[in-house]
């Protein structure tokens, strides 16, 4: 059984940095492309990052130059390293990975599973 468990949120001020990761288990995730996503309160949920097999990135723009997304085949681990963090990163983030795909995606109906989030706060 696939299962994603995210872990690291918590709570920041504006300038500071997280660092949260997923640790995947059920099978071997090397092949696939691992993503993370976000969803504010009363918002529909958006695409962050995400990094192919190969360690190709991509970045939504509102994160480029801050965000770094790393992954660990070995450990079966994704992280996403968080710089200069700004109230409007407050949301929950999730760990997706796709077996349907082998190029980066930004859309949620290309990932099949789902970590149950992690909540990151930036507030003073």
């Amino acid at each position: 059984q696939v299962q994603l468990t995210e872990s690291g949120g918590g709570s920041v001020q504006p300038g500071g940095s997280l660092r949260v990761s997923c640790a995947a288990s059920g099978r071997t995730f090397s092949p696939f492309v691992m993503g993370w996503f976000r969803q504010a309160p009363g918002k529909e949920r958006e695409f962050v990052a995400a990094i192919s097999s190969s360690a190709r990135t991509s970045y939504v723009d509102s994160v480029k130059g801050r965000f770094t997304i790393t992954r660990d085949n070995a450990k079966n681990t994704i992280s996403l390293q968080m710089y200069s963090l700004k109230p409007e990163d407050t949301a929950v983030y999730y760990c997706a990975v796709s077996q349907l795909i082998h190029y980066i995606s930004s859309r949620l109906s290309d990932y099949e599973y789902w970590g149950q989030g992690t909540q990151v706060t930036v507030s003073l």
